[in-house]
Formats: C-alpha cells, structure tokens, sequence
C-alpha cells in the first residue's frame, strides 16, 4: 500500500494499514449473571500486569522478546473475557478493553470485559512454517443493516500435503460474533472448536477435504479502528492489508493463502445503490423490502488482505481503456457526489499508467472492470484490492483550487502505485510480511521511473532522495533501525515504514543500475514467469534477477539483511606525470539494535570525471562495484587533474564523504552535467554553512555567511539553462531533519538558529535578485496551467517568497498577503498563507482568516489550513495548535485531520522540542488518547520519540519520561506498546 511510509513522508501525509481495538461500552444488566460469574474466576487467580519496561531481551536474531514484569493485584476487578456457547463458557483473554455485548436472541452469546493485559508476543522470520490446510474457493454473503451486519461465509478446505491427520485448523477471527459453524451441513458441537485469543481452532481430526459454513456478525459502524468492514461518512468501505480479514470473518489471514472469492452484497438500496467487491460483477438485481444485491467474481487467486467490499450512496465518472491485445477495460472512479468534480486527475492518471506499464514492462491488465473508491476515513493513502482500489480522499482528489503542484504529483503517483501493485503485489504477492519490501519496495521503484517518464526525471530523483534521507536516515540511526526485510515484529502494522518502502525501493534501483534497463526488464520477465500466481520471497526476486543476467549477487542479499545507512568514503590521488587517476573507495557502517557488527555492502558508485576548466567528461562515465572495505580504482590517460562527480543520479542509499573545496562545490553546482550531483553540491555547500553556524552558536561565537556561497546563490538565481523546478530545489535549504543526521548530538536551539540566520543572511544579501526573480515567475490567473513549465514558475517563485519572507519585514508581509488574496490556485494560496503564518503582525490574521473561507466545507484543503498553524515558527506556537483541537471542524477520529495537526506539530523542530518538555507532554496526551480507538495512528505519532537519545541530556530526560508514562498505560494497544519499548531499550 502506497504510504507516504509510504510513502510519501511529508508532515500531514504519513498513512499506513489499521489495527487494534475498539473503545469500551456500557455493560448491559441482562449480562449481570456471567459477570458475576467471571469475578469469582478473578477472585481466584493471580494476574501478572505489564506497567513498564524495565529490561528487555535482545530481538532480531537471537531469542524472543520479553518483559520483566512486576506482579501486582490489579487496583480494579479485571475480568477475562468470556464466550458462552450453548451453556458452556470459553475464557478468551484479551490485551485491551473491548465493548461488552450480548444477544440473548442468538445461541451464541459474545462478551468482552477488561482483562489483564497480556505481553505482547514476537514473531519472527525464522519461524516461518506453511499452514496446515488450504483455502482454494471462498463464497462470502454480506447481509448489510444498520447497527449489525450478517456475514456467511463457506470455504472450500483441503489439508495440505505433507500435514498431519491430527492438524487442527486454526483460522483468524478477531472481534468477531459467532452464530453459527457447521462442516459439510453439520453444525459443531461446542466440543468440537474453540474460540480464544483472536483464533478460532476447529480441532482434529478433521477430513483431508470439507465445506467449512460460518455464520458472525460484525457491527462496521462501531468500528473506530478504520481496519476490517467500517462505515465512513455513511458508506461501508473494507481496509484489510495487513490483518484486517479477520474482523470480518474467520479466515487464515495470511498473504501466502490464496484462493478465489466469490461474493454477494445485500443492503437496503436507497442508502447504498452501489455495491462493489473484488473482480467481474456476474449479478445484480432487486430483492424485497426495498433491498438489492450484487454479486462479484475474481477469477485470480489473491490473499485475504486484498479482499475488498464497497456499499454506499456514490456519485462517479467512466472512461475506458483497450489494451495492446485489443481487450476493452471498463474503468470507474468514485466518490462522494460532492466530489465527483474532483476525480479527472484521477482518471487521466490512471490511462497512463495502464499504457506506461504495457510499454515499459509489457504487462497488461486482466480484468473486465477497474474500480477505485474514494473514502474521507482512512488509516493509509491507498489500496491495491484486485480490482477495487480503495483510496484516501487526499491522494484521489485534486483540482486547482484545492490541491497544489505537489498534491497533482503525489495523486498521480499514488495511483500509479496502487495499479501497478496489479502485477507486483497481486498476480505475485509475498509469502509472508518479513517480505512486505518484495512488493511495495518494488512498486515504489517502478511508480518513481513513471512519475520521472510522465514529469521531470531530475526534479523527481532529488524529491525522493529528500524524502529518504528526511524520514528513512533517521529511522536507520535510531532504536527501530531494521534491515528491508526485517527478522520480527510484534504488530505488523509497524512496518509499514520508510525503510521498507524508500530504502525498499533504492535496493530495487541499484538492480536497475547494476544490470541496465534491459538487464532488469529480462529479470522481471523471468520474475513473472516463475511466479505468477504465487506468494514468495525477496531471495526468488533477487534469484531472477541473477539467473536472466548470469551473475551473481548473492553479497547484494545483505541489503537484505542489514540495517543502517553506509557510510561511503572517498579518495582522489591524481599523478600529472603518468596522467593516472586513482580513486579509493572506502566503506563502513555503524552498528544497530540486534546488529553490532555490518558486512561489507555491494555498492554500485556511478562516477563522473569533469574537467575542472570547462566541466566537460574527460572520460566516459563508470560504474565502480564496491564489495570489500575497501578498494581502489584506477584510470589512466586522464588529461589534468580532474573534478569528480559520485554517486551521479545517487546510485546508492548511503552516506558520502568527501572532502572537498567550497570552490570546487560551487563548481559542481554550476556545470556538473548530473542534475542529482548538481543539486547535491549545492545542498552540501547549505549543511556546510549551517553547520559551521551550529558550531559557532555552541561556543557562543558569531555566526557567518561566506562570499563563495553568496555568489553560488547568485549565479543559480540568474541560470538559464536549468529547469526551474531544479532551479527552486537547488535554492531549497536542505531540512531540519537532514540536518539533524549530521550532528552527533543534536542541538536543537543551536540548529535552529542557524538555519534561521543563513536564511535571512541569504535573504538580506540577494533581496534585489530574489524579487527580481520573484516578479519574472508570476503567471496570470486565468487560464490554469499545470505544465511542467508553469509548475516551475510557481516553484522558483515561492521559493524566492520564503526567502523574502524570512526578513519578517513589512515589505514581505505585504507582499505574501496580496500572493494569498489574489492567488488563482491552491499552490500560490498555500506558499504565501504558510509564510504569513510565522509573522506577528495583522497581516497574520488577516491571511490565516483569508484562507479559512477558501477551505470552509473541503476537508482536504482544511487539514492544508490546521498544517501550516501547526508548522508555524510563532512564540505561542503550542498554545495556537491547542487551540485547534476545539476548532469545530477538527475531528480527531479522522486521522488525516488527527496528522494535519496533531502529527504536524510534531515536526516543528523549535517548538515540539521546547526545553521545558510541554511539546512532549502535549504529544504524549493526545497518543494516550488516540490509541483507545486508533492503535495505527497512535503507534506512528509514538515514533516521534523513538530518537530521543540523540538529543542533549535535558530533552532526552523528557522524552523517556514520556514514553515510560505511556507504556504504564493500563490497555495500551499492541502497536504503541513495540515502538514506545523498543524506543526505550534503544
């Protein structure tokens, strides 16, 4: 799934899959009697409460994680969970608070009560067994009404080869109301099954081939959690990667149990005229009392956590597409009616990426119908259901005046991630999660080379790039480092992660590098051609690449394997005599959690050689293998003593160190025929100049600007002959976060002091060459464009305004609020508002309120406005950000209004960090209350303390003591539990 862990990692835009618990209930009086009977249970036994972490084992490699745990009484009666079926009662002991619910109308009466949390359990990579029974032909019934939902399920089952007779077969089943279960037309005994721990075990023997039948009832509009069948805005919408099955009906709930659905929609017309699901529609018509149904088909094998199901009241637009053999496709995109003019971005993208996908890899879609859906509540960005897209209203809907350059960019990436998962995720999925990176690290790669093909090959290079290093380099240094691959996790949930998908994808280029574009097309055919249809491992993906190419990259596997990011470090010696050049390559990695010693990495380093008078190649450009420690290169003929240009495009997620002049940057900035390398010299040339401040700051000298980068300022301001988006992000100061990764210890007033000064120095000494700039790049309103060209424009235009705006003079506040009042598209509205929001002066306000009335009713370009409030660099920033939690159209159950605020202001570097610890406390706050109803949204806002030991000793102590209050949280879910502890072990 496509996630700004996906994937896309800005401030607002962090959305991953759903799991977890739903918030407590009243008891009813009719469940007094088993109430009483289960505190006399209580009254009997001793319970063992986790109230925090106060030692725990080693984890990825060697034995299973552990608490040691102070025993206690519970201060309050805690009572284990109970079913009742058929007179008898099934102790079903539960981590978290559940509602308490019984149906004395049904043979089966479902309870849950608070309970002793339980430690949470490990899984591991090693572990990995095949299950014991297959489910090849699945037939779902889904019988919608209001306030309760009847879903029949009937499984075709047969016992694996090589299982034992004596195998019980143990389906997933979570939440989950059991009326009824029966094996070919016979109803089970109570003897025969038990129900405990989120698993449902239909116990041995059992025939080697049966007609499991089930019966439940789920209650989707008292899902909270956003993972299963839920109601969002009143329509039923399905989230199930990673387990999210399992709240729908029992089921292995596992990616390699594969089989083909079959399934049937029944509701009441008028409230959802539109039933979706996986697949061909095969039926549909009219039933008594105002009902309808519909009945869908897939005729591809595929896991449960691609299963989709839609009902509700939803307008839509159609298009269709032919593909290369001639086959016409029936495409539709739906939304809530108010949005349906929002959608034709969609679309268009959509067309493309169907053609793209035929013409660079040559694989054609396969089903008679694609659908995407576009829902208001969702936990991640989006969803690859065959056949049934279901999307997140803010990576589907965009026009002018409500998205900006970057919201159109991240829309068309996004659904080209989600189709091409058609082939690279579905058709071949994964086995297992360790092998999550398989499909999405893949995917990601291949949306990327779409997005550089259909924009601006360089400007998209240098926005990934920004984005790993912002979110994916600090993962790697801190205490949830994991290698791509990773060898446990507690909730799975948790590693929907930059490094699975970012550092995931970078893996996948450097095959592409390694083995040129037809290298890895022949490795990708022969990739499908062993696989399709299948669940399988990151090893049969690299084991194609190697056998279509005929070489070996069994070292390429410690990608895999290790975490952390490789230090590169490079050496020059040049001998004018013999003409030779000779080029050390050096590389180390430091140690991570469960990983103190690196082997070394297979590195590809494409090197340029420039002449340091005309920066012309004086010698074709190379790629250098690195598979040792360390290694030199040699080149002879090289006529002068040259400049080089490494890791041109950034052929390798790692980390360069060169030493070389601030005259010899500035030159790479100005003529290095590598876009990448041309960006790259001059961000080093900005984290050179902020660090020397950094260092100034500390030792209470004045900070300074040097001429050379003044100049090199200047001459990028004038260049003509690159690309304006390049020409902005060349200007862009490199961020916080980046910056953060280069400090040992980081200091954040010292870092925050001279980012602001370079910033106004620069500002102060090219304000004439800014505005001039700045005035050049202002398009007329009418009409819209959004070519590349105009897409530059604004760039290189906003980014000249938030130099301007830096100075906090009037002159710029004037001039950022005509931007906003007079702005012809969202893009201009968001650059001149989000510079408005730092000042102190009227025009503050004035700007702020200008904006509200564009966003009133759109809640995308709401959680826009609640962002840049959040991102605001004002003295009372904490004090405003509270406020907008009482805002009337903040809803914190929403997560994209929960991350526009809450997540957001967690990346105010300043003010999150606060020396008296507010920011942490306030945070912490909102995760405590988040994690009861939205256990995903809280776990990810957890890791805004995960790094806390790389912070000076006064905000390390704060940032522990928040995290040790939470996990003494009593209920705290399983997710926010495997970030706040592993943070804490380090």
């Amino acid at each position: 799934a496509a996630a700004v862990a996906s994937a896309r990692v800005l401030p607002a835009r962090l959305y991953t899959a759903a799991s977890g618990r739903t918030a407590p209930s009243c008891l009813p009086i009719r469940a007094l009697p088993v109430l009483l009977f289960a505190a006399a249970v209580v009254c009997t036994s001793a319970f063992s409460v986790s109230s925090r972490v106060t030692s725990v084992h080693p984890l990825a490699g060697t034995r299973p994680f552990h608490l040691l745990q102070r025993t206690r009484m519970p201060s309050k009666p805690q009572i284990p969970q109970l079913r009742l079926r058929g007179g008898n009662l099934l102790l079903k002991s539960r981590p978290t608070i559940s509602a308490l619910r019984a149906d004395t109308s049904k043979t089966a009466l479902s309870m849950s009560a608070v309970s002793a949390p339980e430690a949470p359990v490990e899984k591991f990579r090693k572990d990995y067994q095949k299950p014991d029974y297959t489910i090849d032909d699945i037939s779902l019934t889904f019988k919608i009404e209001d306030g309760a939902t009847q879903v029949l399920g009937t499984l075709q089952v047969k016992r694996a080869a090589g299982a034992e007779e004596k195998a019980s077969l143990r389906l997933d089943a979570e939440d989950l109301k059991l009326n009824k279960i029966s094996i070919d037309g016979k109803a089970l005994s109570e003897s025969d099954y038990a129900y405990e721990k989120d698993i449902l075990e239909l116990k041995a023997p059992l025939p080697a081939e049966f007609t499991l039948e089930t019966d439940v009832t789920i209650v989707p509009e008292k899902n909270t959690q956003l993972s299963g069948l839920y109601q969002s805005s009143g329509m039923y919408c399905t989230q199930c990667e990673a387990e999210g099955f399992r709240r729908i009906t029992p089921m292995l709930d596992r990616p390699d149990a594969m089989g083909k659905y079959k399934v049937r929609i029944e509701a009441d017309k008028s409230k959802c005229p539109i039933l979706l699901s996986n697949g061909n529609l095969v039926k549909s018509g009219d039933m008594d009392g105002g009902k309808h149904f519909a009945e869908w088909e897939d005729p591809f094998n595929k896991p449960s956590y691609l299963f989709a199901v839609v009902a509700g009241d939803l307008g839509s637009i159609k298009d269709a597409f032919t593909t290369k053999s001639g086959r016409k496709v029936q495409l539709e995109i739906f939304s809530e009616h108010a949005n349906v003019g929002q959608l034709d971005c969609a679309m268009e993208s959509l067309k493309e990426s169907m053609k793209w996908d035929e013409d660079v890899f040559g694989l054609e879609y396969d089903l008679d119908v694609y659908n995407i859906v576009a829902v208001g509540d969702f936990n991640m960005g989006a969803m690859e259901n065959k056949g049934l897209n279901v999307f997140n209203t803010a990576y589907i809907l965009a026009t002018p005046d409500t998205a900006t350059d970057g919201d159109f960019e991240r829309v068309k990436g996004v659904i080209a991630h989600e189709y091409f998962h058609n082939w690279t995720g579905n058709r071949v999925t994964c086995r297992d999660w360790f092998q999550l990176t398989l499909k999405e690290g893949l995917t990601v790669f291949r949306d990327q080379q779409f997005s550089m093909d259909m924009t601006s090959e360089a400007v998209k290079r240098v926005e990934d790039v920004r984005a790993l290093r912002a979110a994916q380099f600090p993962q790697d240094s801190g205490p949830m480092a994991h290698p791509i691959r990773p060898e446990s996790y507690i909730a799975m949930d948790n590693f929907y992660t930059p490094t699975v998908y970012r550092k995931g994808a970078e893996v996948i280029r450097m095959y592409h590098t390694l083995l040129g574009e037809q290298g890895f097309r022949k490795g990708m055919d022969l990739y499908f051609e062993r696989h399709d249809g299948s669940a399988v491992t990151c090893d049969d993906f690299r084991a194609a690449m190697s056998d279509a190419n005929g070489v070996n990259l069994d070292q390429f596997e410690r990608w895999y394997t290790q975490a952390g990011t490789p230090k590169l470090n490079v050496k020059k010696e040049y001998d004018a005599g013999s003409k030779t050049l000779k080029i050390t390559l050096e590389q180390s990695c430091k140690g991570t959690p469960g990983q103190d010693k690196k082997e070394p990495f297979h590195i590809p380093v494409r090197l340029g050689v420039l002449s340091a008078k005309s920066g012309k190649p004086l010698c074709a450009e190379s790629l250098l293998e690195l598979k040792e420690d360390k290694k030199t290169f040699e080149f002879a003929d090289i006529a002068e003593e040259p400049v080089l240009s490494v890791l041109r495009g950034y052929s390798a997620p790692v980390k360069l160190e060169f030493d070389r002049s601030e005259e010899e940057l500035a030159f790479l900035m100005g003529h290095d025929d590598d876009s990448f390398n041309r960006w790259e010299a001059g961000q080093t040339l900005f984290t050179r100049a902020i660090l020397a401040n950094v260092a100034a700051f500390q030792a209470g000298n004045k900070m300074g600007l040097s001429d050379a980068l003044v100049e090199a300022v200047r001459l990028t301001l004038a260049g003509k002959d690159i690309e304006k988006s390049l020409q902005a992000m060349t200007l862009t100061l490199p961020s916080l976060k980046a910056l953060a990764e280069e400090l040992d210890v980081v200091d954040v007033d010292a870092l925050v002091a001279s980012d602001k000064f370079l910033r106004q120095s620069l500002a102060g000494s090219l304000k004439e060459e800014l505005r001039k700039v700045y005035d050049a790049n202002v398009l007329p309103k009418e009409p819209f464009r959004n070519d590349a060209e105009a897409v530059g424009m604004r760039r290189i235009k906003n980014t000249c305004l938030q130099y301007l705006a830096a100075l906090k003079d009037e002159e710029a506040a004037e001039l950022c609020l005509k931007q906003a009042k007079s702005a012809g598209c969202m893009t201009d509205l968001v650059a001149a508002t989000n510079c408005l929001a730092s000042f102190s002066t009227a025009a503050r306000d004035e700007g702020i309120e200008h904006f509200y009335q564009q966003a009133k009713g759109n809640d995308l370009v709401l959680c826009k406005w609640f962002t840049l409030q959040a991102l605001a660099d004002t003295d009372d920033a904490l004090k405003r950000v509270d406020k907008l939690l009482s805002h009337p159209d903040f809803n914190v159950k929403n997560p994209n209004k929960c991350r526009s605020v809450i997540r957001a202001f967690a990346e105010n570097l300043e003010y999150f960090h606060a020396k008296d610890g507010s920011g942490y406390k306030w945070l912490a706050d909102r995760i405590q209350e988040i994690d009861k109803f939205n256990p995903q949204v809280s776990s990810r806002m957890m890791g805004c303390f995960s790094s806390f030991r790389r912070f000076d000793e006064g905000r390390q102590a704060l940032m522990k003591a928040q995290l040790e209050r939470m996990l003494s949280t009593e209920g705290l879910s399983k997710d926010a539990f495997e970030i706040a502890s592993k943070s804490i072990k380090g």
